[in-house]
């Protein structure tokens, strides 16, 4: 958004050494899987509709935002490592390699606020247009209502979240501390993994978050917990700046990971088998096993959603036919969606709660759960199109070969050659 904010340069650099002859396009699983995730974010954020059957959360205990999360992660790790690596050896600033991700983080500071506002509106509208006082009191609507100034100041503060608003803030956080956590993922990668999975442990545990306000509970994303996600993410992108990979290739690896994938599936829709290992897991949370072990908790990011995630985008990543189905001329638009994230993010949060009150509005006619995501997403396709046309007229490569040679990180627009931009 801001036109001075620096983004990293657009050609690749070792992450010790010169320049690097860049390779002849991107991974195209970044964007392809980023443009899924937010498509599925959209869908799953109206809920009822008969297309949440095709996200991920359908298939076991993790959902768009694990992905989210993890995806943003790697971004980052590819998009801001070499500037904290010139810092690192001396031959860089060390503010060059933190004004991008600190300005990101205001940046998405400002999107939070826009979205939260226009909700607060869109829902207000609804509840005089259609007089259903309802619409005042769903997703945390009603503090703004009740205690308008302390909401206000929650508003400002990241503390007052409403409903299916609530992402961002962990993330606006997470970027805060990135560049110690890329500088640690850079030096001593396995001992800040360790340490990361540690707070991880404790924070779910102790139930560790940061308050809201007004109110007595926490954010719905503990950055305490997500901190581990968004730091995997991390290393996978750092590794992958370097052509590496952070965990091998293993067959024996692939099919555990495979495996699990079955028996999750298995858990959530075999008749009987969810009941009974649900059972079992309250069995041992109260034999003394720590809570965030043995729930399906969201906000403190449980292990078995940890897990499916992680063994979800480990079986992904392994396949070379996923890379080809990424790059081919099928998932184009889910490129495209993938590149301009934070439009179509912002776009897509809107549109979604437009959604939830025709649905809750006309909750008998047939077609509308079946039309409303799929026109929502279309919509995104058709304002990221927008976008990459502006940036192609405006001289800026949207899609050729510099721009393919770049990365970009977490939700952005299209990096930019010329002029130094927020990543």
């Amino acid at each position: 958004m801001s036109r001075s904010s620096p983004r990293p340069e657009a050609v690749l650099i070792p992450l010790h050494g010169g320049p690097a002859a860049p390779p002849n396009r991107r991974d195209p699983r970044i964007d392809a899987f980023r443009g899924l995730a937010l498509a599925m974010i959209v869908v799953n954020h109206m809920p009822g509709n008969p297309w949440e059957a095709l996200t991920i959360r359908s298939i076991g205990f993790s959902d768009a935002a694990e992905a989210f999360f993890l995806m943003s992660g790697i971004a980052a790790g590819i998009a801001y490592s070499p500037a904290v690596a010139r810092w690192l050896d001396g031959s860089g600033r060390l503010w060059d390699a933190v004004r991008p991700m600190w300005a990101r983080s205001w940046t998405l500071f400002l999107v939070q606020i826009f979205l939260t506002v226009t909700a607060i509106a869109l829902f207000s509208w609804a509840a005089e247009t259609f007089l259903r006082a309802e619409f005042r009191q769903m997703h945390n609507l009603a503090r703004i209502y009740d205690d308008t100034g302390a909401a206000l100041i929650g508003l400002v503060t990241l503390g007052y979240q409403i409903g299916y608003v609530n992402i961002l803030p962990a993330y606006i956080v997470l970027l805060l501390v990135a560049p110690a956590m890329v500088a640690a993922g850079l030096r001593a990668p396995w001992i800040a993994l360790a340490l990361s999975l540690g707070l991880w442990a404790v924070a779910g545990w102790a139930r560790l978050n940061i308050p809201t306000y007004p109110g007595n509970g926490g954010w719905f994303f503990s950055p305490f917990t997500w901190q581990a996600l968004f730091f995997i993410g991390l290393l996978v992108g750092i590794q992958h700046r370097k052509g590496a990979r952070l965990v091998p290739v293993s067959w024996p690896l692939f099919s555990l990971a495979l495996g699990f994938l079955v028996f999750v599936l298995a858990w959530r829709h075999w008749p009987g088998l969810g009941e009974t290992l649900n059972h079992q897991m309250a069995r041992l949370g109260n034999a003394g096993v720590p809570y965030n072990f043995v729930a399906h908790s969201k906000p403190y990011l449980a292990l078995p959603r940890l897990l499916h995630v992680l063994a979800l985008a480990y079986v992904i990543s392994c396949l070379p036919a996923v890379t080809r189905a990424c790059g081919s001329s099928l998932a184009a638009p889910l490129r495209l969606l993938g590149r301009h994230g934070l439009l179509v993010f912002a776009l897509g949060t809107i549109l979604s709660l437009a959604g939830q009150i025709v649905m809750d509005v006309e909750p008998d006619v047939v077609w509308v759960p079946w039309v409303l995501p799929v026109a929502a997403i279309a919509l995104c396709y058709a304002a990221a199109s927008l976008a990459e046309r502006a940036h192609r007229a405006g001289g800026v490569p949207g899609g050729g070969p510099a721009r393919q040679a770049r990365p970009s990180a977490g939700l952005g627009d299209p990096p930019q050659e010329g002029r130094k931009q927020t990543a």
